[in-house]
């Protein structure tokens, strides 16, 4: 099971589209005009608490971006409700590109987990800009050596398996185990998928579901048995892909990327989408993601409007009633 395709890897010798220059023409349907964007600052709106993954991410692109569109990038933290405030927030915002977000895998699946007003027509995607490749992780003296021992013994009987929380991406991929080998991994919602793994570890759980970064924090405590990607971690060379352990694909990451509202100008979206992907080019955001343990991957507006649609499909299928 499949519920993306391979994200593509951005190198040092991407080309890169020049910026749109200032001076275009104004929007045609009553939006603000495109002519001399940016002059203001633009906030950007993350949806988790200071300190995490997508809060790191966002800061160290906003970084890129100041330097790229010449004026100030805030962000600003606006926790709750799994990202919904956040969404629901930045699309009832004015179309003028003053206000961005930083868009989570969750942004396809709140409607259907929470029933949050987060719908992809409600937005203008911008750019993806990184995955963390889902691991199924055990602690370190597990009596599970393999990711076959731990799919048998939940094929026999229930197996706890700690994530991030419900509704959350990590929630989903322990549910997409059970739908791909008809098992009975039962979640258990933890607060971060640090927590969680932190759980595996400690023995309170039997093993946990999270991105690798999350994973690797925990050093020898715990065994990681398979990556959800369609190739190894470059961090876990000796760890195998699911596909490689039990046979079967199954690929579940917890990607990001930039977003606006609906409805803005398309020459000033266009400034944003090539903004984001000079800023992921950067050799400063790269080294960033490399060691927080993501990819650096990158899909522009088209790519990521149609993968994110593509992903809501999914998540409707899977979580849905």
């Amino acid at each position: 099971m499949s519920l993306s395709r391979t994200p593509r890897a951005l190198g040092a010798g991407t080309a890169l589209l020049a910026l749109v220059a200032a001076g275009c023409s104004p929007a045609d349907d009553g939006g603000e005009s495109a002519e001399g964007y940016p002059s203001e600052d633009i906030r950007l709106i993350i949806q988790a608490d200071p300190g995490g993954g997508s809060d790191l991410s966002s800061r160290a692109l906003a970084t890129e971006l100041e330097e790229i569109l010449e004026v100030s990038v805030i962000p600003e933290n606006m926790p709750g409700a799994s990202g919904a405030i956040a969404m629901e927030y930045v699309a009832d915002q004015e179309p003028d590109g003053t206000v961005i977000g930083f868009g989570p895998v969750e942004i396809a699946m709140l409607n259907t987990t929470q029933g949050a007003d987060v719908l992809p027509e409600n937005y203008t995607f911008l750019g993806q800009i990184m995955l963390a490749p889902g691991v199924i992780s055990v602690a370190a003296d597990s009596e599970y050596e393999s990711l076959q021992d731990l799919v048998d013994a939940a094929s026999e009987g229930e197996v706890s398996v700690a994530n991030s929380g419900a509704g959350s991406i990590w929630e989903a991929a322990t549910l997409g185990l059970n739908d791909a080998f008809d098992t009975q991994f039962s979640p258990v919602a933890y607060d971060g998928g640090a927590t969680a793994v932190s759980a595996a570890a400690s023995g309170e759980v039997e093993a946990a579901v999270s991105g690798a970064g999350e994973a690797l924090a925990q050093g020898d405590a715990v065994r990681v048995l398979g990556v959800m990607h369609d190739e190894r971690h470059r961090d876990l060379p000796d760890v195998p892909t699911v596909e490689e352990a039990v046979g079967t694909e199954v690929e579940f990451g917890g990607w990001g990327g930039i977003y606006t509202q609906a409805g803005v100008d398309e020459e000033v979206a266009e400034t944003l989408e090539e903004a984001v992907a000079e800023a992921v080019e950067s050799e400063s955001y790269q080294d960033f993601q490399e060691n927080a343990g993501n990819l650096v991957v990158y899909r522009d507006s088209e790519e990521f409007t149609g993968f994110v649609n593509d992903q809501f499909d999914a998540f409707q299928s899977l979580l849905g009633e």
